[in-house]
């Protein structure tokens, strides 16, 4: 019997000097705390810390202010305190300047808002170790060309443009993808934005037959279409990207109108979190769940390298990780594997996902 104890007792005290010795994971927050942005970064560190407070976790919060200088500053200061993981970032000139660092230091980026392309496109050239939890700049207009080619294949169609880059380039991808899908807007025009009101184009759509139009502009331009056409009774169900969250200003949206756009986080996050939010009087709204998730990710992520014996940007790629918004997974580029954006409809009193209807 007395090996026996013997034996127990210094597996006993083996386990807990093994968890005595266990180090806690530091986790890297870089996040713009003052200038303009400083409301978005507020809402990163929010999230961020409540997640670690949740999962155990160390932070060290770092302000990157939103430029090159501050992106650079704060990789050296992650790099000195030997992080395991960064997130946050949501400034493309912060994170370019960070990663170059943060490669050297062998410290993977979880980033929350940045959506220039580049980023990850060019990692076979730049092996930067960057991870998007978030939409690409080429997600929302991919996503309108998917979604309304296969929504008004029977349709007929019309595509508007305001005439800047962002409404010229969504309508354009619209337009090709149609052509790919052998269909044929009936109309396509460039209209004036910020008009009183759209008579004239309504009466131009009208003329030409169509009965669904995408307008690539912003909010305000197709709630005054919508009210427009509504007036003429044109018939007319009108649709927009991402610019619809905002709300459009004296003329609402009509009841009907499409919006391409990724959900509200607040609508799709796991109820328990969002009462851990409502606990500590923290809106969840912005960039507080997405950063939330990012330190949940991290967690997942660092406790995979330690079984597999792998680097930690490994065990990022290509595996599956629950969070508090949902499944998430990083193809091998860094990107999300799934287009974030869906179609809702406007209710008469707010957006609606299509399949909730």
């Amino acid at each position: 019997m007395r090996p026996r104890t013997t034996t127990i007792a210094v597996l006993a005290w083996l386990s807990l000097a093994g968890n005595a010795n266990a180090e806690t994971l530091l986790v890297g927050v870089a996040a713009p705390l003052s200038g303009p942005s400083a409301i978005l970064g507020k809402q990163i560190e929010a999230g961020a810390s409540l997640a670690a407070k949740a999962n155990g976790v160390e932070l060290k919060l770092v302000d990157d202010g939103c430029t090159a200088n501050g992106g650079a500053a704060a990789a050296r200061e992650f790099a000195a305190a030997k992080v395991g993981v960064v997130v946050g970032f949501l400034c493309t000139e912060a994170i370019e300047a960070a990663l170059p660092i943060l490669k050297e230091a062998s410290i993977p980026v979880i980033t929350v808002g940045v959506r220039t392309e580049s980023l990850t496109d060019r990692r076979a050239k730049t092996g930067w170790p960057v991870f998007r939890l978030g939409p690409r700049g080429d997600d929302e207009r991919n996503a309108v060309a998917t979604i309304l080619t296969r929504l008004w294949q029977s349709e007929l169609f019309a595509v508007v443009d305001d005439g800047t880059i962002y409404g010229r380039e969504i309508a354009e991808t619209l337009r090709a993808a149609a052509e790919q899908a052998a269909l044929k807007p009936v109309f396509v025009d460039t209209f004036r934005p910020q008009l009183d009101n759209q008579i004239g184009l309504i009466g131009r759509l009208r003329k030409a037959g169509a009965t669904h139009v995408f307008a690539g502009g912003d909010g305000s331009d197709v709630a005054i279409m919508g009210r427009d056409a509504g007036q003429l009774d044109a018939g007319i169900i009108f649709a927009g990207g991402e610019t619809l969250r905002t709300l459009p200003g004296d003329a609402p949206y009509a009841t009907g109108t499409l919006m391409i756009a990724p959900p509200e986080w607040a609508d799709v996050a796991d109820p328990k979190v969002l009462e851990a939010f409502a606990a500590r009087e923290i809106v969840s709204d912005g960039y507080t769940l997405p950063a939330y998730a990012a330190v949940e990710i991290a967690k997942a992520a660092s406790a995979l390298a330690e079984t597999s014996s792998k680097p930690l940007a490994d065990a990022l790629t290509a595996h599956d990780f629950s969070t508090a918004i949902g499944p998430v997974r990083f193809d091998g580029k860094g990107d999300l594997t799934e287009n974030l954006y869906r179609v809702f409809r406007f209710n008469g009193v707010r957006f609606v996902p299509i399949e909730d209807q």
